[in-house]
């Protein structure tokens, strides 16, 4: 960076807001809990999520754990089904079968990645749509599509959740992207324009571009961002003089670098430039979880009603 810019980003020098997603996380596993409480206090039974994990992969194994750790604390009970690495896909279709058909389990999770040699479309295209609280299903896909969600996707849930609990609202402001996966950037994208995804109509109805591998000029449009939502998966990539001033920062990314884990985003400079932003760790990370509770809860109420219809 040249001097002249150097001396342009010192002269915008701001403090940002820091997002903290493990208090609001927090706040809204107490809200949780004292839903599963009224809905146990009136005679129906407790949510439960099966958790699946192939393989012996450590960050899978962690998040699990995580997992089941959060589902106690808000009274959800877990089940994990561990199975081996060589499992085959036709192994892993005839087990979830059998946890679709389970009355006793609401919500099922497929722990990400899976070994090679499975098919992980097919196995996830198997979970059935009304226990499928990772709402990766092509059902519950095209339902938040034409903005009637069944379920929202966990991560972009949890976007939607800081950006709306901290008042940061996204009607008629230019959002930008950073990412096209089918588990954030799409569906980020998607929810963001409609008409109300449930969180108001200030909190919808944005201007959203899409960046990915093949976006020329990447910077050029980072600028141009009043909300930017980083999704790439590679470290530090955002930097400051990609920040349009004031801008608000969402780091969905988690890196390893040696012993520490960052995000998409250059935390430090950055932080001076725009208005708000969220730390990696202790971001987006908590309220991924949270909303796998959510959801596993809206799956049991879903699931009680129509056997009771």
């Amino acid at each position: 960076m040249d001097l002249e810019a150097l001396t342009r980003l010192e002269s915008l020098r701001v403090t940002a807001q820091i997002l903290d997603g493990k208090a609001t996380a927090a706040k809204i596993r107490e809200e949780i809990a004292l839903e599963i409480t009224a809905w146990r206090d009136s005679g129906k039974p407790a949510p439960m999520l099966a958790a699946v994990l192939v393989g012996e992969d450590p960050a899978s194994q962690v998040y699990v754990r995580n997992k089941e750790k959060a589902c106690q604390s808000v009274g959800i009970a877990s089940r994990v089904i561990r199975k081996p690495d060589n499992t085959t896909t036709e192994e892993l279709l005839e087990l979830l079968a059998e946890l679709n058909a389970d009355p006793m389990i609401s919500g099922i999770l497929v722990q990400l990645p899976l070994p090679k040699q499975i098919d992980a479309q097919r196995v996830l295209d198997s979970v059935l749509p009304l226990k499928d609280v990772d709402a990766f299903a092509p059902e519950n896909v095209g339902l938040m599509v034409q903005g009637r969600p069944r379920f929202l996707p966990c991560t972009p849930h949890g976007v939607m959740q800081i950006l709306s609990r901290y008042g940061h609202q996204v009607a008629g402001k230019h959002v930008v992207v950073l990412g096209r996966s089918d588990i954030v950037g799409k569906p980020m994208a998607m929810m963001l324009v409609q008409k109300d995804i449930g969180f108001g109509s200030a909190f919808a109805n944005a201007t959203v571009t899409v960046c990915h591998s093949q976006s020329s000029d990447l910077a050029s449009i980072t600028r141009s961002a009043d909300v930017l939502i980083a999704a790439v998966g590679r470290a530090k990539l955002v930097t400051a003089d990609m920040i349009k001033p004031g801008a608000v920062v969402i780091d969905v990314g988690i890196n390893r670098v040696g012993d520490s884990l960052v995000g998409d985003v250059d935390f430090g400079p950055v932080s001076q430039i725009a208005s708000a932003i969220t730390p990696v760790p202790g971001g987006i990370g908590p309220l991924t979880i949270a909303m796998l509770l959510k959801n596993t809860l809206a799956a049991c109420r879903l699931q009680h009603s129509s056997s009771t219809n």
